[in-house]
């Protein structure tokens, strides 16, 4: 059998930490351990070997959508592969969790048929109870494999300053405890990232964040990054990541050699039947279901609705997570149509000019005014308006643009919101987020 990765692991030499466990064998879970290998990627490492085109997909939050340890792996398997072609999924929206996640793998990760999927949620996850954790990990596992029973996933564990006290005692946070027993009923191989930095950490060669440098370099200090850079070369060290979260390059580089760990204890598992799994859930099933159906124009009634153009700066920066967006600019303007399920969301944008709506759901108001603002928006981003979760049925929903504009109140207080910038009623949805179907 041809060896794989074998360039790659010569350039990036694997440190043993004595944590590379085998298949599960009814052991404790929490216990940090840097890979379970359980059942490998044995039909992605196939595809790999025989040369043939793959595709590894990532969805996670912040810290695998910002440059570092995602594409770092991706290039390394290139590297390691010149004669294969590798391509890379970004399906990682930052500041999210594994909630929005389930909704939106099909779309965003799935459609794209990947051989490999990465999960990370372990961050954002965190103070999510283990139910809906496993909830929703139940229902980004079953969709995948509904979709393509060859296609392997792996979690992935991260680490922030706020998990030190668990790791640095030898567990996992919460999230991943949660995530971990999920994977153990699935066969889900797993890398924690902790194991690895933590180490670094307990031997002087690493400080976690800014936080513990505060009095290290005068504030006033011009280039004063580059300054506390140099006084931690000084002593042997490396900052992880300045605000403990999101790792800096040399961070990335550890989390790297966490995935190099893991693909080289996983070289030598045979290719998993995952087909088994399908319609057998780890918790209860209910988010196999979960998709997103494109909102369109037999929904909007009122004369204020447009569709926007593909040069918008929205549609330009948010197409390819949400597909078309429309948006409504006058107070009656409103989003009808009927469902058949038990939940239902709304994927918009809060934004400047966003509006204040009203949620009525089988006649009944549920929410009296949702504004599509907040402390954030001096800047545009995704979000989604929470507007059914309950008996399976046939529902109604109408969501309303209201006339009085949220309280346009910034975490940024030196700007000024009271400009044309923030002057508006925007209601701007792409998706219906369900379970169920939409009726028409």
């Amino acid at each position: 059998m041809k060896v794989i990765l074998g360039t790659l692991l010569a350039a990036a030499p694997f440190v043993a930490l004595g944590n590379i466990v085998p298949l599960s064998q009814g052991r404790e879970l929490a216990e940090a351990k840097e890979v379970n290998v359980r059942n490998g990627v044995g039909n992605f490492l196939a595809k790999l070997n025989g040369g043939k085109p793959v595709t590894v997909a990532y969805l996670g939050g912040s810290i695998t959508e910002m440059s570092g340890w995602r594409n770092m792996t991706t290039d390394w398997f290139r590297k390691a592969n010149p004669k294969t072609s590798v391509t890379e999924v970004h399906a990682a929206i930052g500041g999210t969790g594994s909630s929005l996640g389930v909704f939106r793998v099909g779309h965003d990760a799935l459609d794209k048929n990947p051989d490999l999927l990465f999960v990370e949620f372990a961050t954002n996850d965190s103070g999510v109870p283990d139910e809906a954790i496993w909830r929703n990990f139940d229902g980004i596992v079953q969709q995948t494999w509904a979709r393509n029973p060859k296609t392997d996933i792996v979690f992935a564990y991260t680490i922030t300053v706020r998990m030190m006290k668990d790791y640095g005692e030898g567990r996992m946070n919460a999230a991943a405890r949660a995530m971990e027993k999920l994977a153990d009923h699935y066969g889900i191989p797993s890398i924690c990232f902790g194991p690895r930095v933590v180490a670094g950490v307990k031997a002087g060669k690493l400080v976690m964040s800014m936080g513990e440098l505060a009095s290290a370099v005068p504030a006033e200090t011009p280039d004063r990054d580059r300054a506390i850079d140099d006084e931690l070369k000084k002593k042997g060290q490396t900052l992880f990541a300045k605000d403990g979260v999101h790792p800096a390059k040399p961070g990335h580089e550890l989390y790297l050699k966490s995935v190099v760990a893991a693909f080289r204890a996983m070289r030598s598992i045979p290719p998993a039947d995952h087909a088994k799994f399908v319609g057998k859930p780890f918790f209860d099933g209910t988010l196999a279901a979960a998709k997103m159906v494109p909102v369109d124009s037999s929904m909007m009634l009122g004369d204020g609705w447009t569709k926007l153009a593909a040069d918008s700066p929205e549609q330009k920066s948010f197409s390819g997570r949400g597909g078309q967006f429309y948006r409504a600019e006058k107070p009656g303007d409103r989003l009808v149509f009927r469902f058949h399920g038990t939940k239902c969301m709304i994927y918009d944008l809060l934004a400047p000019k966003g509006a204040n709506v009203r949620v009525t759901v089988d006649g009944k108001v549920v929410r009296a005014d949702n504004p599509r603002f907040d402390g954030y928006c001096w800047y545009t981003r995704l979000s989604t308006l929470n507007v059914f979760d309950g008996a399976d049925g046939e529902h109604s929903v109408e969501i309303e643009v209201l006339a009085e504009q949220p309280e346009r109140k910034l975490l940024r207080k030196e700007i000024n919101t009271a400009c044309e910038k923030y002057d508006g009623t925007w209601f701007q949805p792409c998706q219906v987020m369900l379970v169920g179907d939409i009726v028409q």
